[in-house]
């Protein structure tokens, strides 16, 4: 009896393994990319007192912003080839399948707070650049310096070692050796250019809630990419790549290199997977896959929920990416929780 009693068992945690295989479904629901403990708090108290799942991605993402997560997000951080940190983020309603979301966007610390503005106060999807600026201002929003001395420094060191490393190709001078400026050169070669996995390029917070009533926002905030060419819009504020909501299927946020993701569509992609079937894990990984055809050192992950609250995650195996860290808080756990997933 004991014999088959542990039979029992046995089968039946392969049983669940098969019907939950991503994380077990809870509502509500927080999910967000990397250890950013304090975003996911920040979420989980504004769905906690009554807010929505917009309120809740705003409030995870503004933390970050506020906290200069990781040098990642927020003020501070990535300065570009002019020494100026910019910000893009997006937000995601899945109900409405409105979308807000500002690039490039200079002076203004509370980047995901602007893409909300888009998205509620404009017919506009995406708002870029300087005149993002102003219509952040229009709104209330304070303009103020985004530089800092971390920042200046992290220029500083840039410029002393020949600008160094830089995203410029097939120009004159050498850009392996000298900073610019460039120009292009009389005979281009087409050679595709080496792939250097960075695990300090993650450059983004993406965040999925759902409430109990199974509605769904998303939403992203990044200040970029380290000494990118000024201009440079990644995957974060892109629909679709960044993130993507939908209430009937679910939703799903990347993180990594995003010249090479948004290529991809892969939030998109998982959550069309998810709508046909598929489980959160599976979804991601074949978003992932989807890129690794084409790129095989590329360096990212991705987050999935479904509506009924399973989670899953996956990521590209490269030397420095093994294994990649998200949060999760869900009615199970109201304190949030580190989870893991080995890269492939």
């Amino acid at each position: 009896m004991r014999r088959q009693g542990k039979m029992f068992v046995s089968l039946l945690i392969y049983t669940l393994t098969l019907v939950f295989p991503a994380g077990y479904a809870s509502l509500p629901l927080v999910i967000n990319t990397w250890p950013f403990k304090d975003a996911t708090v920040a979420a989980w108290s504004a769905l906690q007192s009554g807010g929505s799942v917009l309120d809740a991605v705003e409030a995870g993402c503004a933390r970050c912003e506020m906290d200069q997560c990781d040098g990642s997000v927020g003020y501070g951080g990535s300065p570009d080839e002019r020494g100026e940190t910019t910000l893009d983020a997006m937000i995601m309603n899945g109900d409405t399948m409105e979308v807000g979301a500002v690039a490039d966007l200079r002076r203004i610390k509370n980047a995901i707070g602007v893409a909300r503005a888009v998205m509620e106060h404009t017919d506009h999807t995406l708002l870029v650049g300087q005149s993002a600026t102003m219509f952040a201002e229009s709104m209330g929003f304070i303009a103020e310096d985004l530089t800092t001395n971390k920042s200046l420094n992290i220029f500083s060191e840039w410029l002393k070692g020949n600008c160094q490393p830089n995203y410029w190709k097939n120009v004159n001078p050498d850009s392996s050796k000298t900073c610019g400026p460039y120009r292009p050169k009389a005979t281009q070669t087409w050679n595709k250019r080496a792939q250097h996995a960075n695990t300090h390029s993650h450059d983004t917070i993406g965040m999925i809630a759902i409430d109990n009533g199974g509605h769904l926002a998303a939403g992203t905030s990044t200040n970029g990419l380290t000494h990118k060419i000024p201009g440079r819009v990644g995957d974060s504020p892109i629909a679709g790549s960044g993130a993507y909501a939908d209430s009937l299927a679910g939703a799903a946020a990347a993180t990594g290199d995003g010249d090479v993701m948004m290529r991809f569509l892969p939030s998109y992609l998982a959550v069309e997977l998810m709508r046909a079937g598929a489980d959160p894990s599976a979804a991601c990984k074949s978003a992932i896959s989807r890129i690794k055809r084409h790129y095989s050192e590329f360096f990212g992950a991705i987050i999935c929920a479904n509506t009924t609250g399973h989670y899953g995650a996956a990521c590209n195996k490269v030397p420095g990416l093994t294994q990649f860290h998200y949060m999760v808080t869900n009615s199970e756990s109201s304190t949030p929780m580190l989870k893991s997933v080995d890269c492939f």
